[in-house]
């Protein structure tokens, strides 16, 4: 079974910040990279979240379009100027949202190889977590804008592009430990997509239906999720041949 080591990882995550960096043109210092030879300095990280808070909290009502620097300047209480000490553009601040979500996604799975229980009990267990996190309507409403601005402007959808070879690089070393031994290459990769598209989907239907009745999702969620994670390898069956595994508890 092929499983990525946490050097590695680790390492994927330092190059989401190292490719937004040289999309952008940004110093190391000033982007903020992970880098643990050039560690950013705790009163640069302070500034750079406050930034970034009044930035995120502008975008939410007027979207990246809409949020000029000098609004998100006024919201942080600081000059034009001292936004762009830290923020070469508006693009670097969607890096830094982006390389940020994904530093959470890593913390996150890190927690997971600390628990003693059978791992694909702890990835079930968390379904009703990761639909409150993705329902949130702060963290729903960021995340569409971010999406939105990708699908226009070609230097965010560079950086969300990069950002999301990471997640599924993190999200690898997760299945790569629960699936069929008997999955190849190119089905294990389409059950991460499908994977994904079930919780990333959650964002706009938190927009388009927010009273939706989370507890019975993550019920059928959690069904799903086993069934993806446990069901024997597809091989050459196709859909309509391929009945609900009796392995899959």
């Amino acid at each position: 079974m092929n499983v990525h080591s946490w050097s590695e990882l680790n390492t994927a995550q330092r190059q989401v910040n190292v490719d937004a960096v040289n999309l952008l043109h940004c110093t190391t210092e000033d982007a903020g990279v992970i880098d643990a030879d050039c560690p950013v300095p705790a009163k640069t990280q302070a500034r750079r979240k406050q930034i970034l808070d009044a930035a995120c909290d502008c975008v939410r009502k007027a979207g990246f379009h809409g949020a000029s620097m000098a609004e998100i300047a006024a919201a942080a209480g600081l000059s034009v100027g001292q936004i762009y000490r830290y923020f070469e553009n508006k693009e670097a601040i969607i890096a830094a949202i982006v390389a940020q979500d994904l530093a959470e996604m890593h913390e996150k799975f890190a927690e997971f190889e600390g628990l003693d229980a059978p791992f694909v009990e702890t990835l079930i267990t968390q379904c009703a977590i990761g639909i409150d996190r993705k329902c949130e309507p702060r963290r729903a409403n960021l995340a569409l804008e971010v999406i939105a601005e990708a699908a226009r402007n070609p230097q965010v959808a560079a950086i969300v592009r990069s950002a999301d070879a990471a997640e599924r690089a993190l999200g690898r070393t997760m299945l790569d430990r629960v699936l069929p031994a008997e999955c190849d290459e190119d089905e294990r990769a389409a059950r991460g997509e499908v994977l994904t598209m079930l919780f990333d989907g959650m964002m706009m239907r938190a927009v388009s239906n927010p009273d939706a009745d989370r507890e019975q999702i993550a019920r059928v969620i959690e069904f799903m999720v086993r069934c993806l994670l446990q069901t024997p390898a597809l091989g050459d069956i196709t859909p309509s041949a391929a009945p609900l595994r009796s392995g899959v508890a």
